[in-house]
């Protein structure tokens, strides 16, 4: 039987704050500007919350694997934004000659135009997991019933075209608002950020990639990189296909084990 879903502590006083001043303001109207006050307040802390994809504050966020994977020595390294039909076929293929596993969180509309390539996905041994359906840089201004449609969408899409429901969702560039939880919740799904984040669809160097990424290195972390957006090297080649091959070997150099995120938290 599903669970009932719990909001946070900042969720809770979210609702208190504007109950109270709502009520308050019922009962002594000359009280409004200190009511004005406390919502532009909170309203900046929640705003802020969103704005940081690790944070915690506005529901569970795995930005590390858990305990027994850092036991283990695992580690995760997650692709954002494609399938994309140049880029991805060749991360595919460093990572079976690395030995390694990844979970590639897909956008819907790119896996209906590439089924075939998310099915390759999948049967090579990755996972495929929920970056919504739209890929909107207004995610974060999404209300409740479109963020809900946007995120089923795309979990429809992926269930269908690769029999596998994905279990976790990434938001676009990590951006949520208070809504999130809840839904997410509902469809069954978790939140997954990460632990690093080089930068690689902006930055184009792969010494500069690869040192975000491996800076204080450990097991437990949780890798991003991209496979669509990816920004391009000097001589044109697609950063991750660069930064790629060095990544897993300075995994293996540290005793890290590359898993897929369902893996290392099962």
């Amino acid at each position: 039987m599903p669970t009932r879903w719990k909001p946070t502590f900042a969720i809770k006083a979210t609702l208190a704050v504007h109950a109270t001043a709502a009520v308050g303001c019922v009962l002594a109207p000359a009280i409004w500007p200190w009511a004005v006050g406390a919502l532009v307040i909170n309203h900046a802390i929640i705003t802020t919350a969103g704005l940081l994809p690790r944070t915690t504050l506005l529901g569970p966020n795995l930005n590390c694997l858990p305990d027994d994977a850092v036991a283990r020595r695992e580690v995760a390294i997650t692709i954002d934004d494609g399938p994309d039909p140049e880029v991805t076929p060749k991360v595919l293929d460093l990572l079976d000659a690395a030995g390694a596993k990844a979970t590639f969180f897909c956008i819907g509309w790119r896996a209906r135009e590439n089924p075939a390539l998310c099915r390759e996905i999948v049967a090579r041994g990755h996972r495929v997991e929920n970056h919504g359906d739209s890929h909107s840089k207004a995610f974060a201004f999404f209300g409740p019933g479109r963020m809900k449609a946007d995120i089923a969408a795309a979990q429809a899409t992926f269930t269908d075209i690769t029999g596998q429901a994905p279990r976790y969702f990434r938001a676009t560039a990590g951006l949520r608002n208070p809504f999130l939880d809840a839904v997410l919740h509902g469809l069954g799904l978790r939140l997954a950020s990460w632990t690093r984040r080089p930068y690689d669809t902006r930055c184009g160097d792969p010494d500069i990639v690869l040192q975000r990424l491996t800076r204080d290195l450990g097991p437990g972390d949780i890798l991003l990189l991209h496979d669509g957006h990816a920004a391009r090297t000097a001589d044109g080649q697609p950063v991750i296909l660069a930064v790629l091959p060095r990544l897993i070997t300075t995994l293996r150099q540290h005793s890290l084990n590359p898993v897929t995120l369902p893996d290392a938290t099962s």
